[in-house]
């Protein structure tokens, strides 16, 4: 059963009200272009680098206008509605850095917060340490819908291909991968890193991005891509600035590109040694 789906690429600022607006305007144009599965970019509430005045407007999720917004649109269109993700205030004082799955009902099918936190330090004097204000998830889900089975991810969670082998072992046949990859990282990986996700589990990819110079002053990388199982890119947006592009998904090539290399049946278990290496006069026993 094919769908039509679509990435929403974002500039979000540091006004959750604003974004939400912004979210509701590219979205009504998503679906407008018939998409049934619309998927916005990582931190769509916000982004915002000064924690204190970002924690003096995050709301938990039963106050949250981004959530509320992409409930809305979910019912008033009649689609799956995925925010790719926003922050959510936590009760111990954390944050959460939560997507959402909206049914066409516009009730919450799934949430995912994600795993893997951004603590790096970048050539070009950018140092990230997500931990220090986020709490890391710790599930994996893989949802069945009417359409797909989708498999869940956030950003830098895209490094770490044993999360979507494990997926894809579960019979996932899209991946989401909503973003706001650094200009600097997404200039060297971005593209490289979903198709690699792609191709090596025959997969969908859907990843929708932040892109552009943020009120915040940081610079996202944008190129919202959909790639199919084979690793083509079937659409991309551009560098910065809003855009919503839109591919046709057929599940029925995932079963294609599986049967072509079917590794996912293929792989073997397997012990890793640790050995010396060459010592003066021979090789260490």
């Amino acid at each position: 059963m094919s769908f039509k789906a679509a990435a929403v690429q974002m500039c979000s600022g540091v006004d959750p009200v604003k974004n939400a607006a912004a979210m509701a305007r590219l979205v009504r144009e998503a679906a407008g272009q018939g998409a049934t599965y619309v998927q916005t970019p990582e931190m769509t509430g916000m982004l915002q680098r000064d924690r204190t005045a970002a924690r003096a407007v995050l709301a938990d999720e039963a106050h949250d206008i981004i959530v509320k917004t992409g409930s809305e649109l979910a019912a008033e269109f009649g689609i799956h509605m995925h925010v790719g993700s926003t922050a959510i205030a936590l009760a111990d004082g954390k944050i959460a850095n939560r997507g959402f799955l909206f049914g066409p009902d516009g009730r919450i099918l799934n949430r995912y917060d994600k795993i893997h936190m951004f603590d790096v330090d970048l050539d070009n004097g950018e140092s990230w340490r997500e931990s220090a204000a986020y709490t890391a998830g710790s599930e994996a889900r893989v949802l069945s819908l009417p359409f797909a089975e989708m498999g869940f991810a956030i950003c830098y969670d895209v490094r770490f291909p044993a999360l979507f082998r494990a997926q894809a072992m579960a019979g996932a046949e899209v991946m989401t991968v909503p973003a706001a990859f650094t200009k600097q990282t997404g200039e060297a990986h971005w593209e490289i890193l979903l198709r690699a996700r792609a191709i090596e589990n025959g997969v969908f990819v859907i990843a929708a991005a932040q892109g552009g110079r943020h009120e915040d002053g940081r610079e996202t990388f944008g190129h919202s891509m959909i790639i199919d199982p084979w690793g083509t890119v079937l659409a991309s947006a551009g560098a910065a600035g809003e855009a919503v592009i839109v591919a046709e998904i057929d599940p029925a090539a995932v079963k294609a590109a599986h049967d072509k290399i079917p590794n996912l049946r293929n792989g073997r278990e397997f012990s890793v040694e640790k050995i010396a290496g060459a010592v003066a006069g021979g090789v260490a026993a």
